[in-house]
C-alpha cells in the first residue's frame, strides 16, 4: 500500500507574491521534523505537501503524529496514493476506507480535480464513486449536507490521492518567518503558553530564564528545560539562556523599599533580556503577563517596566484569563510540568505588600541606591545556554 501524508497550508495561501519565501521556510521545518523518523520525500504543489516515505523504515505513524504540530499547517490527511486510472481507483477506495465507512451511517464522496485532462469531472467522480460505496457498504447512506464521513479523492499532477479522515493542524505560520525573539520563561503556566502563541505566528524563539540559587533548586531549572523541550515540539529548537540572579535580588532587598521589590526586579530583567535579546539577532521580547493576574501586571506596573526597554515587549496573554490560558497549556503539554512545585525566581523575597499603582519616579529614586552597571554586567558575564529540541 502507498500510503502518504497530505498536508494542507493555511494562511500562506494570502501571502501574494511573498508566499513562496513562506513555503520555504514551512518545507525547511517540515523536513526538520522528519529528520529523526526516516527518510520522506517532501513534494509541494498547489498549497499542498505531499509526504512521501522513502521506505519501509520510516515510521508514518509517528510522522503523523509530529506533523500534527508545524505551525503553517492547517490540517493533514494520511492518504492512498493511486495510478491516475479510474478503475484502479474505483478498485482501491472501498478497501482504504472501509474502517472509517463500517462504523458510521452517513458518508458523502468529495472530489478535486487540479488535473484537467483526467477523462472525468468533480461531479462525475463522486457520483461514480458513491455507487461503489453504497454497493460495498450496505449499512450507510449518503447525506450531502451533513455526512458523518467525507471520502476525498483529489486527482493531482502525477497520482489520484484517496482520504477519507482530516486531522486539525496546528494553523499560524512557519516558525522563523516573522523574526526572532526572546521568551522571558519563568517555569509557571503563563509564559510557555506565550512563546508557543508567538510561534504560531512566525517566530523564531530563545528563552531567557533567571535563576537564584541557593533560593531556587536545580530542579527549578530542570523543569524549565523540560518546559522547553516540551514547547520545542512546536517552536522547533530552542536555546535556553540561564541567567545567574541571586545578587541582583539580594541587592534589590538590603537597598530598596519592600513594596518596590517586585517592579524592580521586574526592571532588572527586562534590562538583561534585552542584552542578551540583541547580543542573539532578536527583534523583541515575549513575556507571559496577564493584565491584572498579579501585583505586577496592572497598567501602572507594566509602564514602569516597559520604561527600561527600547525593543517591542509583545505580551500575548495580555487581555486572557486563567482558564483560557490553562487550556491551551493542556493542549500544548506544558499544563502538568508548569505545576510542578519547585518554585522559580519570581517568587524569591515576594513582599507581604506590593505596589500594585508604582510611579517612575519613586521607582527611579529606589533604584539609584543599586549599582545597577555592577549588577548587570555580573549577571551578563555569567550566563549559561543550552540548545533543546526535540528533533
Amino acid at each position: 500500500m502507498n500510503e502518504v501524508i497530505i498536508l494542507k497550508y493555511g494562511e500562506i495561501v494570502l501571502k501574494g507574491l511573498n508566499r513562496s519565501s513562506f513555503e520555504d521556510v514551512l518545507i525547511k521545518n517540515i523536513r526538520r521534523r522528519l529528520s529523526s523518523i526516516g527518510e520522506f520525500k517532501i513534494v509541494n504543489s498547489q498549497s499542498t505537501a505531499v509526504i512521501w516515505p522513502k521506505n519501509e523504515d520510516a515510521d508514518i505513524d509517528t510522522a503523523y503524529e509530529t506533523l500534527q504540530k508545524v505551525y503553517g499547517v492547517v490540517s493533514l490527511s494520511r492518504a492512498l496514493a493511486v495510478e491516475k486510472d479510474f478503475d484502479k481507483i474505483k478498485a482501491e477506495v472501498p478497501e482504504y476506507v472501509s474502517d472509517v465507512l463500517s462504523s458510521h451511517k452517513t458518508f458523502k464522496v468529495d472530489a478535486r480535480r487540479s488535473d484537467k485532462k483526467f477523462p472525468l469531472n468533480s461531479p462525475q467522480i463522486c457520483v461514480a464513486l458513491g455507487e461503489v460505496l453504497l454497493d460495498k457498504f450496505p449499512n450507510v447512506s449518503v447525506d450531502v449536507n451533513s455526512p458523518e464521513v467525507v471520502v476525498m479523492v483529489e486527482i493531482r499532477d502525477t497520482h489520484a490521492f484517496i482520504h477519507a479522515d482530516k486531522t486539525p493542524g496546528a494553523g499560524g505560520l512557519p516558525v522563523g518567518c516573522g523574526g526572532k525573539a526572546a521568551l522571558l520563561l519563568s517555569g509557571g503556566i503563563d509564559s510557555p503558553v506565550a512563546g508557543c502563541m508567538m510561534a504560531k505566528r512566525g517566530l523564531e524563539i530563545c528563552a531567557i530564564h533567571f535563576e537564584s540559587p541557593p533560593y531556587t533548586s536545580e530542579r527549578a531549572k530542570m523543569k524549565v528545560f523540560s518546559l522547553a523541550k516540551k514547547m520545542s515540539a512546536y517552536c522547533g529548537r530552542i536555546e535556553v539562556f540561564v541567567v545567574p540572579f541571586t545578587k541582583v535580588q539580594e541587592s534589590i532587598r538590603e537597598k530598596c523599599p519592600e513594596e518596590l521589590f517586585t517592579v524592580i526586579m521586574r526592571r532588572y530583567m527586562m534590562k538583561i533580556s534585552q542584552k542578551i535579546a540583541q547580543k542573539n539577532g532578536c527583534q523583541a521580547l515575549i513575556t507571559g503577563e496577564s493584565l491584572g493576574q498579579v501585583a505586577s501586571q496592572t497598567v501602572q506596573a507594566i509602564s514602569c517596566t516597559d520604561a527600561v526597554c527600547s525593543m517591542p515587549i509583545l505580551r500575548p496573554l495580555i487581555g486572557m484569563d486563567k482558564t483560557e490560558i490553562v487550556d491551551i497549556a493542556r493542549k500544548i503539554d506544558t499544563f502538568e510540568t508548569s505545576i510542578l512545585p519547585y518554585e522559580d525566581c519570581c517568587t524569591v523575597f515576594t513582599p507581604r505588600h506590593p505596589r500594585t499603582r508604582p510611579k517612575e519616579t519613586f521607582v527611579l529614586s529606589a533604584e539609584s541606591k543599586l549599582d545597577e552597571e555592577t549588577l548587570v554586567s555580573d549577571c551578563l558575564d555569567n550566563v549559561t545556554s543550552v540548545v533543546i529540541s526535540q528533533f
